[in-house]
């Protein structure tokens, strides 16, 4: 019989007589952000040239209402919005996976290269210069690619260190003076068609890859929760998670393999946008106030994260648009300087 637990519930799971706790404030707040994220959905949908209530929102997207407001929620706002929403959630969980796996909250795969590799693996598939395969996978090849270079470059630390975050940058680096060589080469209507993955945009977003990345996103967040107990337990010495009976080297595999394939869906449907990565891991955790792996809450707020900068950079110098990925840079840039000023706050 499992005692009680102070600020926790204790769930019986099945027939097997295990007990797992769960941390009544980390339910709270996850509650709290999918409502705000639903408003901020409702307000995104809402708010434009064409501006329209929640009741008209909601009716237009059930098929009720104006035409015209029916044409506007659904045909020319909705894709964006789920993009967006996906995008966020998929970069901020990549985050806390990464994060955890490296034991370093600068462990982010916009930081080590990852999102800039996958972006000129985008682009060059933009500009025609790898036919045949559409941006979502040349995205993931690109991830791949750049996750093996700063494995095989930091040697034998691993993901520990800063030696790894260090050689990330470099990869990083190199991947976005690539993008823009490639941009330079191109006529300027292809370079124009391909500069959305250079800074971050939600603009005119592919209903296809928005469909795959949710499907993506659904897929890694299931398998996610799955690992969230020998993720919790890789925070501890290794030999600690060993006895405990934690595969290190299967859970790690795992995890670095989710966290490379969400980045890599996320890049291909909004571009490097890697801050959410490390912005919506932070706010997870600084609402949930508990030393496990807040995998959902991190992915809520990554969603809520970039919609609100998607809708700030619409509405800012309307009709001139921010893209999202400006938005988030000007917002998580000083968090980031505080964060390399203050070593101490880059540790779990």
């Amino acid at each position: 019989m499992s005692l009680p637990l102070p600020g926790y519930w204790i769930i019986s799971l099945g027939r097997h007589d295990i007990s797992l706790p769960v941390s009544r404030r980390a339910v709270a707040v996850n509650a709290v952000l999918l409502v705000l994220l639903l408003a901020t959905v409702t307000a995104s949908l809402g708010l434009g040239t064409v501006r329209l209530g929640p009741l008209e929102v909601w009716q237009a997207l059930w098929g009720e209402g104006a035409a015209l407001n029916q044409l506007v929620v659904r045909d020319l706002r909705l894709t964006r919005v789920l993009a967006g929403l996906a995008s966020g959630a998929a970069f901020a969980l990549s985050g806390c996976l990464m994060q955890t796996l490296a034991g370093n909250r600068l462990a982010t795969p916009g930081i080590i290269g990852i999102d800039n590799a996958a972006t000129a693996f985008a682009v060059a598939s933009v500009v025609g210069m790898a036919s045949a395969l559409v941006p979502s996978a040349m995205s993931l090849v690109g991830a791949v690619v750049a996750t093996a270079l700063v494995f095989a470059l930091a040697g034998g630390s691993g993901t520990r260190g800063y030696r790894f975050i260090v050689v990330g940058l470099g990869v990083g680096a190199v991947a976005g003076a690539l993008t823009q060589l490639m941009l330079s080469m191109v006529a300027i209507d292809d370079a124009n068609a391909a500069f959305p993955w250079t800074v971050g945009s939600l603009n005119a977003r592919s209903p296809e890859a928005t469909r795959l990345l949710m499907f993506g996103l659904l897929l890694g967040l299931l398998l996610a929760l799955r690992l969230s107990r020998p993720l919790h337990l890789l925070q501890l010495p290794p030999s600690v998670s060993q006895s405990l009976g934690v595969h290190l080297r299967r859970v790690r595999g795992m995890t670095l393999l989710l966290s490379v394939a969400l980045t890599g869906l996320a890049v291909a449907v909004a571009g490097p946008v890697g801050l959410v990565a490390l912005l919506g891991p932070e706010i997870a955790r600084m609402l949930c106030r508990h030393r496990g792996v807040p995998l959902l809450a991190s992915a809520l707020a990554g969603g809520l994260l970039m919609l609100l900068a998607d809708l700030a950079g619409r509405l800012l110098l309307a009709p001139l648009e921010i893209p999202v990925g400006i938005v988030t840079a000007v917002v998580g840039s000083p968090y980031l300087l505080w964060m390399l000023l203050t070593p101490e706050r880059s540790r779990p």
